[in-house]
């Protein structure tokens, strides 16, 4: 079976196949880090990750060459700047860093182009000229428009209709276009704000045209995948097809186009009027980065997802079962007398795990294979299918990104046999929450416990989650119940 995907420009799931043999030449729309990141980015990228590391695999064998702009310049990072006293490239290297660090604690792998989008302003303005040249664009008092009518795929990608998408629209009084549909390409500065030089004046790039530019210079058109989140269909990939196929002479601008789905946060969309959005960061500090991914990785990457801590913890158990699976099936040795198996199970489930992965990155029923071996191996003796298995989560789980869970130690998913090291981690998590210097880990544990029962009588429920959550990391998972709370390991 070869990796099939869905297409949202056809709306059809396909097999994933490349315009040069075993090269994938894949474009994603980046983070525009004009504010804290938050895991709905988190999600998006991760699902990319994984599909990189799958097209690499020898199973499919390609060189995949993988770009991520970087959206440096718009409105919100010079509002941002002006409202701080600084200027925009600083709010951009703050948050980005922040960014970053965040990635690299998810172990999502580095881009292998990361075009700014200031970086590449000529391009970006050749481009612009072309479209005036051949009449889908134009000069205005404010910057230069798309001409959206003089593309008639427009909507296409989205299934929106330009009359219905016309019902309702307006020209803002400050915006000088000749259609309520049509975009900026380019927008004329204002006083004190950031400007490049232009034909038609000095100024800054549209948000959209950006990625039409950078794609076309790192890529070449068309290219084999683009990607980014639901979010994004419409209107900014619409709009970048309109920009890209216009200058075309053989479309499409890429030949599969892949989203991820939309995620909300305890059951609301992530906002800050809400109260229900925590920067990305600052999630990471309170939760095993680990958890999170294998918890996206539980979710079909088109499936909208509710992020919950309950659900978190229960990855967190998760983990802790494949971690503890692992080492039980490396803990024995094949005899000299015990010949190889007839028939190896393990070879099943090897094609069972690939299969659902081809099948449109299945990865939530490629997750489930590998718990099905936990299950056979553990009632079966022979130490070279047990041997095997070990060799296949080891394998899967590296595919998945997961294979740092092999570097920490089991002891730590053992009550009264816990890593010496887990209070040293918990007092790093908690900080001033709760004094644990000196403990051992089961007094640790202990005070934790303490302290979240003093918070959960004073109200004070997101240090109670915070607490639970910092030990559900080191998979010690707490049971509340009418005498009092327990703990175990996970999975137990």
């Amino acid at each position: 079976m070869a990796l099939t995907l869905f297409n949202t420009r056809t709306r059809s799931v396909e097999p994933f196949r490349t315009r040069e043999p075993n090269h994938a030449r894949i474009y994603v729309c980046g983070l525009t880090p004009s504010a804290e990141g938050h895991i709905g980015h988190a999600r998006s990228f991760l699902f990319f990750d994984v599909l990189r590391r799958y097209l690499e695999h020898p199973r499919n064998g390609y060189r995949v060459t993988y770009v991520q702009n970087v959206t440096d310049i718009d409105d919100r990072s010079i509002a941002t700047a002006a409202r701080e006293g600084t200027t925009y490239d600083r709010i951009v290297a703050r948050y980005y860093s922040a960014f970053k660090a965040s990635m690299q604690r998810l172990d999502v792998r580095e881009p292998d182009e990361e075009p700014y989008a200031t970086h590449y302003v000529p391009q970006i303005v050749q481009m612009i000229a072309e479209l005036i040249e051949r009449g889908y664009a134009y000069a205005s008092e404010d910057g230069v428009y798309y001409r959206v009518a003089r593309f008639p795929r427009y909507g296409a990608l989205s299934g929106k209709n330009t009359d219905e998408l016309l019902i309702g629209a307006r020209i803002a009084e400050n915006e000088h276009k000749d259609d309520p549909l049509d975009f900026a390409l380019w927008k004329f500065a204002r006083p004190d704000e950031p400007s490049w030089p232009s034909p038609w004046g000095a100024g800054r790039p549209g948000w959209h045209i950006e990625c039409s530019a950078m794609s076309r210079a790192l890529l070449g058109v068309p290219f084999d995948l683009h990607g980014g989140g639901y979010d994004l269909i419409f209107p900014h990939h619409e709009n970048e097809i309109a920009q890209s196929e216009a200058l075309m002479d053989a479309p499409p601008m890429a030949v599969m186009w892949a989203h991820g789905g939309l995620l909300n946060f305890e059951g609301r969309k992530m906002s800050k009027s809400l109260g229900n959005f925590e920067p990305l960061a600052n999630l990471l500090e309170r939760h095993d980065p680990l958890a999170i991914r294998l918890l996206f990785l539980s979710t079909g990457y088109r499936k909208p997802m509710n992020f919950t801590e309950d659900a978190l913890a229960g990855a967190s158990t998760a983990l802790a079962k494949l971690l503890r699976g692992y080492e039980g099936l490396r803990a024995g040795e094949p005899a000299a007398h015990e010949p190889a198996p007839a028939a190896n199970p393990i070879d099943g489930y090897r094609a069972r795990f690939f299969d659902a992965l081809d099948n449109d990155m299945n990865t939530a029923g490629a997750l489930g294979v590998l718990f099905d071996v936990l299950a056979e191996t553990a009632k079966d003796e022979r130490a070279a299918v047990r041997r095997d298995a070990a060799a296949l989560l080891f394998e899967a789980l590296g595919l998945l990104g997961l294979g740092a869970l092999f570097e920490r130690p089991a002891a730590v998913h053992e009550q009264g046999g816990l890593d010496p090291a887990i209070v040293e981690r918990l007092s790093a998590r908690l900080g001033d929450a709760v004094h644990l210097n000196g403990a051992r880990p089961e007094a640790a544990i202990a005070a934790i416990i303490e302290a979240r029962n003093a918070a959960r009588r004073a109200k004070d429920f997101a240090l109670g989650d915070r607490l639970r959550d910092a030990l559900a990391a080191e998979g010690v998972v707490l049971r509340d119940a009418k005498d009092g709370t327990t703990w175990t390991r996970a999975g137990a």
